[in-house]
This record gives structure tokens, sequence and C-alpha cells, in this order.
């Protein structure tokens, strides 16, 4: 049940769940890889690839800071190559990067279309197409590796798309990439499997979300020790799986959800598609 030794690869790991996720890792000695756009302090977003790595090397794990846009599939390429060449293969792919926008579709102007699409949708299918060779090497050497996707579970349900059909079609579109993947890949040992969150989140995110109370919310942590839950199980067998977080969690043994809390005692406020 550990992540020693192993090399995670993370999109949009500068902050948020991305970064939590890498330091969880980091705390079992792994080594991440921080592909993210930040390189340089954003006035209204806290955090940088560099304030990241320094995070997970205290953390006790070792950090490759790199500025990435993974909407590039030439610049995901060589970050992917140089992961590889620096820490000697990379083991899990964690498809973190995000863009949101709950707008309805009069709302939604294409350029933010675009830009989830870009990012949610294309980065996700660029990153697992840089990283899938060295994925399969690290299952032929018996590494475990995964694939992991922070993205909801799959309903064509018209409700969850009334509201911003952009948002859900841009998430939904890396949920079928878990589907079709795991499929695709299974034959190799490669688990790739959806994780995501009963409750809110409280990260950067919550600003563009209306009415959104961090208050209400769990810490990142949460999602950071269900993945390490979902990334420390048999590739072989996990796989092709849409997670929620406190249901992975419980499986583990945990039963005691108040220290992820915001403000506990306070009531949560379940998250978007559940």
């Amino acid at each position: 049940m550990s992540l020693k030794g192993k090399t995670l690869f993370i999109t949009g790991a500068s902050r948020g769940i991305g970064l939590a996720i890498g330091v969880r890792a980091a705390r079992d000695g792994a080594n991440i890889a921080i592909a993210a756009k930040s390189d340089q302090p954003h006035p209204k977003l806290p955090g940088t690839i560099h304030t990241a790595a320094r995070e997970v090397e205290e953390a006790g794990g070792k950090a490759l800071a790199m500025q990435v846009d993974i909407r590039d599939e030439n610049a995901v390429a060589e970050a992917a190559k140089k992961c590889a060449e620096h820490f000697g293969g990379i083991d899990i792919l964690v498809n973190n990067a995000s863009a949101i926008s709950l707008s309805g579709t009069l709302e939604t102007p294409m350029k933010r279309f675009d830009l989830m699409f870009g990012v949610n949708v294309r980065g996700t299918y660029v990153s697992s197409q840089a990283c899938l060779p060295y994925l399969k090497q690290s299952a032929k050497a018996g590494r475990n590796p995964h694939i992991l996707n922070l993205s909801p579970p799959l309903s064509m349900k018209a409700k969850w798309f009334a509201p911003h059909v952009a948002y859900t079609m841009a998430k939904y579109g890396m949920s079928m990439c878990v589907l079709g993947m795991a499929e695709e890949f299974k034959h190799d040992g490669i688990g790739v499997n959806a994780l995501w969150p009963r409750t809110v989140i409280a990260t950067a995110a919550l600003q563009v979300i209306p009415l959104a109370n961090p208050k209400l919310g769990r810490t990142p942590e949460i999602m950071a020790d269900a993945a390490h839950a979902v990334l420390t199980r048999d590739s072989r067998c996990c796989t092709g799986t849409f997670y929620i977080d406190e249901d992975v969690l419980r499986e583990a043994g945990i039963s005691d959800f108040e220290k992820y809390a915001v403000k506990p005692g306070e009531p949560l406020h379940p998250d978007l598609f559940l």
C-alpha cells in the first residue's frame, strides 16, 4: 500500500487537488512530475509549479517542475520524455487539469467552450497518449501502472446537462476516455479509472461557481487519500471504474470524515453530477 519509488505525472498539479495528490504520494517517497501552466504567481490563484515542487520535496518526495500547456501535444510529449529520462520511467498519470464554466448555452462564449474542450478532453487525451508508452513499460516491469482521471461517473440524464451543457460535455469527455482506454489497455495491465468527490472540495475552482461556499465542503486531502487508495490497488484488477472519494475510503476502512471538513459540523454541499 505504498507509492514509494513510483513516478507520477500529474497535470494541473501546481495547486488544489492535483497538488494534494502529489504531496500525498510524496509522503510515501514517490517522484512527482508537476505539469502545469503556472510558472509565475497569479494575482488570483495560489501556487506555481515551483511552490508545488517545494511542497512535494518537503513531504519527502522528489519533484520535477515543468511548465506545460497540456493542449500542446508536442509540449506534452516532450514533458513526458523529460520525466521518464529524469526519473527512469512513468508509472502513474493523473489527469487532473481542468477548465470550468457553469454557464448556459447562450452565456458560454466559444472561447470558453474551446478552453474547456481543449484542457479537459484534448488535454486528457494528449497526456494519456504521451504517457502510455511509458506506462506499458511500467506494466512489463511489474510496477502497477495506472491512469486516474478526475472526472465524474457517466450518466445520460438531461438534468446533468441542462444547466451547463458545454462543461458537462467536456467533463464527460474525460470520463469517456476512462471507459474506452480501460478496455483498450486492460490486456497491457494498465488500470484506467476515474475519481470524483461526493461533496464540494474547497479549491480555487469554487471562485467561478455561483453561491459556492467553501465552508460547506471538504479539503483536497480527501481526494488525495482516495486517489492513493486507488493507485495502490492492483492495476490488472482495478480498471474501468468510476470511483467516488467517500466510497473508496470506506472500502479502505476509513469512516471518520470530519477531519476533511473545512468547517466540522457544518452541512456539506454535494458536488456536481451526484
